[in-house]
């Protein structure tokens, strides 16, 4: 058995906003992948994946119980399954900030839920908040407090525009200039980034008057600015936003950048070359850069490898 394709994502913009009700912006990515699987289920990374599916069985059959009027699994089959060896096989890096528990998430659901929302039905608001709920409750498992966003891109592989926690549609953003000379980029930061204790730190500082202040009147605020820019195609604008956008996060998100990128992230800011952003929770994994020169920003950031998303 090989089940459908499921794809990785990335938040361009939103990441910590839309835990506070900012604006948010996720596109699929089809560079990484992944697909239900009981073939080949002998290898160490299947048999790693196939016990944590069985952890996530367990924790899956308490949300039913908890949440029947929101979700149901035919567990008979499920089980059945994980008890041939069925494993997530999956090219998407996990720690990455791009999704990985998300498609894994999508997958399950798409597989064994009952009476589920199908992506070629007529979505309507009701139905993509709904999936997203149950989606948040299925990805809580994997790291605390989960949104729901990532499960929900990677069903759908659309990009989706949240305009604010009730308010979700998938959006039409602008087509890719393949000619262009601007690009959005993922940088490799070398080290896995773990999404819970980030939160947590996101959460502490919750705690702090000055913290919430900067969020609303700054943060959400360039972050909506950047979503607005971002889906029109006003790239000056966009890059306006952008500088601001990636000096707040220099300021106030130090924790969740990796120490050796504070330089880089300052030079990008000065230089104008590029501009660094979190990529999901930081800590690690990707950072996401964006440019309206990729050759001048691939000369200054030289020493790492970088992947393009989308060009400008």
């Amino acid at each position: 058995m090989k089940g459908p394709l499921f794809y990785s994502k990335i938040l361009l913009f939103g990441e910590y906003g839309i835990i506070k009700d900012s604006k948010g912006l996720s596109i699929p990515y089809n560079f990484f992948k992944g697909a239900l699987k009981t073939e080949d289920s002998s290898s160490k990374k299947a048999k790693k994946s196939n016990s944590a599916l069985r952890e996530f069985v367990g924790y899956l059959e308490m949300v039913q119980k908890n949440s029947p009027d929101l979700v149901t699994f035919d567990f008979e089959t499920l089980k059945s399954d994980v008890d041939s060896g069925m494993y997530f096989d999956s090219s998407i890096p996990q720690g990455y900030g791009v999704g990985s528990s998300g498609a894994l998430v999508a997958a399950i659901y798409d597989k064994y839920a009952k009476d589920k929302i199908t992506v070629l039905e007529n979505l309507t608001r009701e139905k993509l908040l709904k999936l997203k709920m149950v989606f948040g409750k299925m990805e809580s498992f994997f790291h605390g407090k989960s949104s729901g966003l990532d499960p929900l891109n990677s069903y759908l592989s659309l990009p989706i525009l949240i305009n604010s926690k009730d308010t979700i549609e998938s959006a039409n953003i602008p087509s890719q200039n393949t000619e262009g000379k601007g690009a959005v980029f993922l940088l490799d930061s070398g080290t896995t980034g773990e999404t819970a204790p980030m939160v947590q730190i996101f959460m502490e500082k919750m705690k702090q008057e000055g913290f919430r202040n900067m969020l609303k009147d700054q943060f959400i605020k360039h972050t909506d600015a950047c979503v607005e820019d971002f889906v029109n195609g006003n790239v000056k604008s966009l890059f306006g936003n952008l500088k601001q956008l990636s000096h707040v996060v220099l300021d106030n998100f130090k924790p969740m950048i990796p120490a050796k990128f504070h330089e880089l992230w300052e030079k990008g800011i000065e230089s104008n070359d590029y501009y660094l952003k979190l990529c999901g929770s930081g800590g690690g994994g990707y950072i996401l850069g964006f440019t309206q020169d990729f050759d001048k920003a691939k000369s200054a950031l030289k020493d790492y490898q970088l992947e393009v998303v989308y060009n400008f």
